[in-house]
């Protein structure tokens, strides 16, 4: 009984242990990505895409902070005046010294309009009380009036353009922020590709380097058996364990490099676990026609590093407008309505107030102009200036942009013909391999003429799985030239991009 109760015990922990060990193989089994998964988990989680996306938040927030010009200002007063003086007639009359007390409480609201002009509406109160006894003079009294008032430029600062400059200002900027952010969404997206090609060639090149190691091993054990029947020299099997300690090498090289490269994309993505990473996307050989003309057209319409700066042309021309504005005097039209009333009795006065029957108003210009005007003069050249700068450097990243879509058409088409080249190349070093190991059964080959012609075949494979890399690198960049990567893997930029950021930090 106690032999089949330890066995039993036994069987449970044998169980236990194959159970964990089933959940420890399940846990590193090997991550399986398209470049499509790829892409979307970089899009979503790199952390250099998510850095950028706060710049259209803090754009947004600029853009809420000079609308802040349009905030209605509210205004409150209050103030108490206590005053004991001598009258001017005190050395000669010997009147009494005056006592005065004043208490004010006014209330008022003023509007910023598109116009550049400005609108107020003001309720004051003032209560008055003095030891004055002369007839007809009120010793306590009220005074109080409602006045609306608008002030109104006529030249410098007239307009919505002028008035809302700022604004405008911080909507390009905007603009410029998206289309950056774009950019390093695009780098990012071209970035992700190419690894994602770079860790699928590499793990070519490991089994191309694997297959050579088991040649390697094999030509050792033939090399092996032919000296033993005497039909080589001992010699030949130096050559053969060299042969293989060479392959050793090259895979562990392989194997550390596929490794490193996974660690690339798992730093691109944000892959938290050391899974393997398998890329499942074999690279396209299909030729991917492209015509000169129209790929310009696509670049200069929707490169975004093109898009920003042509935002940037608008804020200059806008601001030079303005600051052509201002050169002009300054003439502003001031013009006020009041509605006032004064009585011993706070509420008769509201009522003589509110009566209108004293009114007062009243309407004029004023002007100021400094001679010479140097300040604003100044500025307006400036901005031309400006203007001018910056629509060269439009220019000149049209040309550079111009130059890197054709240099990408000619990789393209290079790349496209090499893999024709290379599959030869392949072929032929195949056949090489397989003449060379037929003499050497014979004797009519060393040992080393074998691994020679075989490490010909390895760097032929490695051209071949090179090419196909290159080429699908090439229609990346490609795509990344003409500004149209991010529709070719179906990703959306929006307006609002960094809105949601903003939100955020506004409800926290």
């Amino acid at each position: 009984m106690k032999f089949y109760w330890k066995r039993a015990v036994i069987l449970l922990f044998a169980a236990a242990f194959l159970d964990s060990a089933g959940i420890a193989s399940a846990q590193e089994a090997p991550l399986n990505l398209s470049i499509n998964d790829a892409v979307k988990l970089a899009v979503e989680k790199n952390l250099d895409v998510k850095a950028e996306l706060y710049n259209p938040a803090m754009a947004e927030a600029d853009i809420r902070r000079n609308m802040g010009i349009y905030d209605t200002l509210l205004n409150a007063l209050t103030s108490y005046n206590n005053s004991t003086t001598l009258p001017p007639n005190f050395f000669i009359s010997g009147a009494t010294t005056n006592r005065q007390q004043t208490l004010q409480f006014n209330a008022g609201a003023s509007q910023l309009v598109q116009t550049g002009g400005t609108v107020g509406l003001a309720f004051n109160n003032t209560w008055n009380n003095s030891n004055a006894d002369q007839a007809g003079i009120l010793s306590n009294y009220y005074q109080s009036d409602i006045t609306l008032n608008f002030t109104q430029p006529l030249l410098k600062n007239l307009g919505k353009e002028a008035t809302e400059l700022n604004i405008n200002v911080a909507r390009f900027a905007k603009e410029g922020t998206l289309d950056r952010f774009k950019t390093k969404l695009s780098d990012t997206v071209a970035q992700v590709r190419n690894e994602c090609f770079k860790l699928y060639s590499l793990r070519e090149d490991l089994e191309v380097k694997k297959t050579s190691l088991a040649l390697a091993r094999k030509i050792l054990s033939d090399t092996q058996g032919q000296v033993k029947a005497g039909v080589l020299p001992a010699m030949e099997i130096l050559n053969a364990e060299f042969g293989v300690a060479t392959r050793e090498k090259d895979v562990i090289d392989a194997e550390r490099a596929v490794k490193d490269e996974m660690d690339v994309l798992r730093v691109l993505l944000q892959l938290d676990n050391g899974r393997d990473i398998v890329i499942t996307d074999q690279p396209t050989r299909e030729n991917y026609p492209v015509a000169e003309e129209d790929a310009l057209s696509r670049a200069f319409a929707e490169r975004p590093e093109l898009l920003s700066q042509r935002a940037t042309v608008k804020t200059d021309e806008l601001q030079m407008r303005v600051t052509r504005n201002r050169t002009l005097p300054d003439l502003s039209l001031n013009s006020s309505v009041s509605l006032t009333g004064l009585d011993k009795s706070y509420n008769r006065d509201l009522e003589r107030v509110g009566s209108g029957d004293f009114p007062v108003w009243g309407i004029g210009l004023q002007l100021t102009y400094p001679l010479g005007n140097q300040t604003a003069k100044n500025d307006y050249i400036k901005s031309k200036l400006l203007l001018e700068q910056t629509k060269t450097q439009l220019q000149s990243m049209e040309s550079s942009i111009a130059n890197e879509v054709k240099t990408a058409i000619r990789a393209l088409q290079s790349s496209y013909k090499q893999l024709e080249v290379t599959d030869r190349g392949r072929a032929f070093a195949e056949a090489r391999l397989d003449a060379f190991i037929k003499k050497n059964k014979v004797g009519l080959a060393t040992t080393k003429d074998v691994l020679d012609v075989e490490n010909n075949l390895v760097t032929a494979k490695g051209d071949q799985i090179k090419a196909v890399t290159d080429y699908n690198n090439a229609i990346t960049q490609l795509w990344r030239s003409t500004g149209e990567i991010l529709d070719k893997q179906g990703i959306k930029v929006s307006d609002k991009e960094g809105d949601s950021l903003y939100d955020k930090s506004r409800t926290n």
